[in-house]
């Protein structure tokens, strides 16, 4: 069922089973999948796709043009997968072409009230952000991230799966796999814990616990670290290894002993 208070422009396709509220506007180039439920005031424009199952509450906004002084009027999109929990207050802005054209957030994410999450970011599945946590363009993150209520994550960062971010930290390096950072500016302060023990087996906690002891509670340099962190057979602690050797912001984290 369709409200008839909604606008909503010739050209836009709305999936069987999906509702929306009054006052809500509706794009011509949106496609919504099927038994979405939108709440009132939402507005969803631009080349914008939402997959199934979502909600989406009120005086949110979807899509529209980047807030990127270079943005241009190309072909730009965002695409929404499954099952999101998407608050009121959110803004997602559509990609821009200089930054790939296209933001991305997957499927069975929470973000809660004044969530923001700017241009060209791709995030994954399973994620949560707290009230009023943002993301500046063209960051990345994994599946089963945590933002704190007013996390802030700058332009271009990348942060691996399971990590997490505190309340109110400002992250301006990339956050490896299963750790946590508090701050600001947010500096690693250990493992994701409650992330490590709801999707990791027992064995491979205690490799990760093992190599980021390696990694950063030893006082060896960096590169000693990751060159025995290299050869270890696990596959945790060489996804962890290949997140940090391919960093481009590099890793907030003060070794001991000033070792570089």
């Amino acid at each position: 069922m369709i409200e008839n208070r909604a606008i909503i422009e010739k050209g836009a396709t709305i999936g069987e089973g999906s509702t929306i509220g009054a006052y809500s506007f509706i794009g011509k180039h949106v496609a919504i999948g099927k038994h979405n439920t939108i709440g009132t005031h939402v507005v969803i424009d631009g080349h914008t796709t939402i997959g199934d199952n979502n909600s989406i509450d009120t005086h949110t906004v979807l899509g529209t043009a980047a807030q990127d002084i270079k943005s241009s009027a190309a072909k730009v999109a965002l695409r929404i997968g499954s099952n999101n929990q998407i608050g009121s207050h959110i803004f997602i802005t559509a990609g821009t072409e200089h930054g790939g054209g296209t933001t991305t957030l997957g499927d069975n994410n929470q973000l809660q009230e004044g969530v923001h999450i700017g241009h060209d970011v791709q995030m994954g599945s399973h994620c949560v952000m707290q009230k009023d946590a943002a993301l500046g363009g063209h960051v990345i993150v994994g599946e089963h991230v945590v933002f704190g209520k007013d996390a802030a994550v700058h332009q271009f960062v990348e942060i691996g799966n399971f990590a997490s971010l505190a309340d109110s930290a400002a992250l301006t390096q990339d956050l490896p796999p299963y750790c946590t950072a508090e701050g600001n500016r947010a500096k690693i302060t250990g493992l994701h814990q409650a992330s490590l023990d709801r999707h990791l087996s027992t064995k491979e906690v205690t490799d990760i616990k093992k190599a980021y002891m390696q990694l950063f509670a030893d006082a060896s340099p960096k590169e000693q670290a990751l060159s025995a962190l290299q050869i270890q057979q696990p596959t945790v602690c060489k996804i962890l290894y290949r997140f940090i050797a391919d960093s481009k912001r590099g890793i907030p984290f003060k070794r001991k002993n000033n070792a570089k």
